[in-house]
């Protein structure tokens, strides 16, 4: 079984910056995709970005240039990076590991951006 957790949230500025973490259990945690997800009230969950394992990585049009995803194994963590957020970008983010059709999922952290 593996444990997802994510850190990171809080309240900022537009044009502000935060960074999340994802810290999974574990000792194969580089075998392991790696997707962040964001789920806005009233909205359903949509994907943000992505990082296989050994693969490229990917973005959403909506972050893409202000957001990076990244990596380090011997942490086991996923981090996304969020720069020039917009209010736009308020939502429970959550971090999804992934592998042979086996999704772990967290219980999401908080980003709140002011106008």
């Amino acid at each position: 079984q593996v444990t997802v957790v994510e850190s990171g949230g809080g309240l900022v500025q537009a044009g502000g910056s935060l960074r999340l973490s994802c810290v999974a259990s574990g000792s194969i945690f580089s075998t392991y995709g790696a997707d962040w997800y964001r789920q806005a009230p009233g909205y359903e969950r949509e994907w943000v970005a992505g990082n296989p394992q050994g693969g490229d990585t990917a973005y959403a049009n909506s972050v893409k240039g202000r957001f990076i995803i990244s990596r380090d194994n011997a942490k086991n963590t996923i981090y996304l990076e969020m720069n020039n957020l917009k209010p736009e970008d308020t939502a429970v983010y959550y971090c999804r590991l992934w592998k042979a059709g086996v999704n772990y999922w967290g219980k999401g952290t908080l980003v709140t951006v002011s106008s």
